[in-house]
């Protein structure tokens, strides 16, 4: 073992022992620096002939680690927990100020330029740093979790949302349990987190989670974000860091009595515009460069769509702008702000409740009041009232949909993920089919209550299945009519044959000489020449008689699927392609087939899960129907005795 693969991996243990630090200072380092254990291609010759399981690590990272200067700083906090302890013993507190003063601090600022050579690289990498960020903003002072780390992530994802905000580059956004999804598009890179839902924190009892080691890559992902937000914000001539009111992310004993308040401030700091280096706004100025450059080039497939891509992203910028919009107290503000906000729009809230509010609920001029409850007391009629999935779905869709089926009280409609490939193999609900053909879209009929039919599109149908009934009957009629002249024709002809052959046994030949005078010769020849004509006026019949056979129209039998043959049809043409993989691809083969059958059956669960919520909805429906005409019955019969 020592060429090949024993050379090329070292164990935990080995490269504890070489590096001189003990287990979690090992484990610190190796995340800040971004080292991981490997996997070999052959265990037991990684392992010089060891059987039992070890974690490996590439022999060039542990020594790449051993030039690192962090791993002098880790040796440092050993000698100075050593010598502090030393120093309470002995109750020497003078000397143990001093030290104190003098602790060690490690710096990672080169460890991200290392990392992340270019500002791309960071880019790329930037999603499990901002939804860790975000998780982290919304933790309490914990154990392990120090007050000052979590206000540095509110912080710094503040500072983040507004440059999304005053760059418009938001695209996507969904719904879901873990949270809500956004998606920006920074540099050409598209970048997706997660904003956990606000609830309450409760400490568990279990320790499930090692906030230790998530608190090792908060430590050094606000390092790396610190720098992108740096980059991002003088790439737009806004001044950082950001200026924000001084009410606003102070932590005061008003905004730390609760998290309500703490939550409340982070809100309201979203709702103020930046301060500017430049002192001039420039919203479409890089959308109009692009344009004219896609203009001076071919007309290409590509360039057509870049240029129909670059038409969708210039309107989807500007999609809320004019709109003001009200958001009631029972709806959660924090995602609806970033949205409004991205896409131009005027948002606020009750004053008397949360901070940072720019309008009151009786402005005239508000078009939109994002509700989350069956009814509302105090209604204007110069507004909509909408759910707040109104807004996620006119991202989605890029245009501002009606709102007819989003109202107050309503049954909104199915919020589909814009994440997912609408090419995909696998199961697509209809909704989501009718998103990408056109011939599947509802029409907006009955407008009363966010009621939607399909009158123009069932109009639409029955017009075609009309015009087809029409062209089939006369095409039949013209069939019939063929026919009819051609049995008269085979009359007539019928009808000349047989009066000639008669006036012909009648008078003879055109000579005067009677058959029986012939001579035996003329009578052969003459004999086979009937025969052949009847051969072929037969050969015509039959043929007729086979062409109308061809057009006539037969009953369909009905072909029924023996399930047991397809499947065992199946499972031979499985082994047959089993027996054909090579043995060392046989893992892999293996692979792919068991995620053919897992996504077979989810296909098979969804399918399921689909037909039993339209029963139960179809159910549902009946029962109204009934209930609503026992209603009507007993009204009317209420009326017919009041009226005797």
């Amino acid at each position: 073992y020592e060429s090949g693969e024993a050379t090329q991996y070292i164990s935990r243990r080995a490269a504890l022992r070489k590096l001189q630090l003990s287990l979690n200072d090992f484990r610190r380092l190796c995340i800040l620096k971004g080292v991981y254990p490997r996997e070999p291609k052959h265990r037991r010759r990684a392992q010089k002939g060891s059987s039992e399981i070890k974690v490996l690590y590439h022999t060039k990272d542990i020594r790449f680690l051993l030039h690192e200067q962090i791993v002098w700083t880790l040796r440092d906090y050993k000698i100075f927990a050593k010598k502090s302890n030393r120093d309470r013993a002995i109750r020497d507190f003078r000397n143990l100020k001093r030290r104190l003063a003098l602790f060690p601090e490690i710096k990672l600022d080169h460890i991200v330029k290392e990392r992340y050579p270019t500002f791309i690289d960071a880019l790329k990498d930037l999603d499990d740093c901002l939804t860790l960020l975000f998780l982290f903003s919304t933790f309490p002072s914990l154990h392990l979790i120090p007050r000052e780390q979590s206000n540095l992530c509110r912080r710094l994802t503040v500072e983040f949302l507004h440059y999304v905000i005053a760059s418009k580059s938001l695209r996507k956004v969904f719904i879901s349990i873990k949270g809500y999804y956004f998606q920006a598009e920074i540099k050409g890179q598209k970048v997706t987190w997660i904003v956990p839902h606000y609830y309450p924190f409760k400490p568990q009892s279990r320790q499930e989670v090692d906030f230790k080691v998530m608190s090792i890559f908060v430590e050094f992902y606000t390092i790396m974000l610190g720098f992108t937000n740096f980059r991002l914000f003088h790439g737009l001539n806004l001044a950082y860091p950001p200026q924000f009111p001084t009410s606003l992310l102070q932590d005061s004993e008003d905004t730390l009595k609760d998290e309500s308040s703490f939550v409340s401030d982070r809100i309201a700091a979203l709702n103020f515009e930046l301060l500017r280096t430049d002192k001039v706004q420039e919203d479409e100025e890089e959308l109009d460069i692009d344009m004219e450059l896609l203009e001076q080039d071919g007309d290409s497939k590509r360039i057509i769509k870049m240029k129909q891509e670059t038409q969708e992203v210039a309107r989807l910028r500007s999609l809320f702008k004019g709109l003001k919009f009200f958001i009631n107290r029972e709806v959660p503000r924090e995602p609806l702000v970033i949205i409004i906000r991205s896409f131009g729009g005027k948002v606020s809230w009750d004053s008397s409740i949360f901070p940072g509010s720019t309008f009151d609920e009786s402005d005239e001029t508000i078009t939109h009041q994002i509700v989350d409850r069956p009814s509302l007391g105090t209604q204007y009629i110069s507004r909509d009232y909408i759910q707040p999935q109104w807004l996620f779905d006119c991202v989605n869709r890029r245009q501002l949909l009606p709102t007819n089926k989003y109202f107050m009280g309503e049954t909104l409609p199915p919020h589909l993920s814009p994440f997912v490939d609408s090419k995909r193999d696998t199961y697509i609900p209809p909704e989501e089919k009718a998103l990408h053909d056109p011939s599947l879209i509802e029409t907006h009929g009955k407008t009363g209550k966010g009621r939607c039919c399909t009158q123009i599109t069932y109009f639409n149908y029955l017009y075609f299945v009309e015009q087809s009934d029409d062209e089939s009957e006369d095409e039949a009629a013209q069939e019939e009519e063929e026919t009819v002249d051609q049995e008269l024709l085979d009359a007539q002809l019928q009808a000349a044959y047989q009066a000639e052959t008669a006036e012909y046994k009648k008078y003879g030949g055109p000579d005067g000489v009677n058959e029986d005078e012939e001579d035996r010769d003329d009578d052969a020849y003459e004999d086979e020449e009937e025969e052949d004509d009847e051969e072929e006026e037969e050969e015509e019949l039959d043929d007729r008689s086979k062409e109308k056979q061809k057009m006539t129209v037969q009953s369909g039998k009905v072909h029924k699927v023996n399930k047991r043959q397809v499947h065992k049809a199946e499972v031979d043409e499985h082994r047959l392609q089993a027996r054909m993989v090579k043995p060392r691809h046989r893992n892999l083969f293996r692979k792919l087939i068991r995620e053919k059958q897992t996504k077979e059956k989810e296909e098979w669960l969804l399918r399921k899960k689909r037909r039993t919520f339209e029963a139960n909805e179809k159910e549902a429906r009946k029962t109204a129907k009934r209930e609503a005409r026992k209603e009507a019955a007993a009204a009317a019969a209420k009326a017919s005795k009041l009226g005797k």
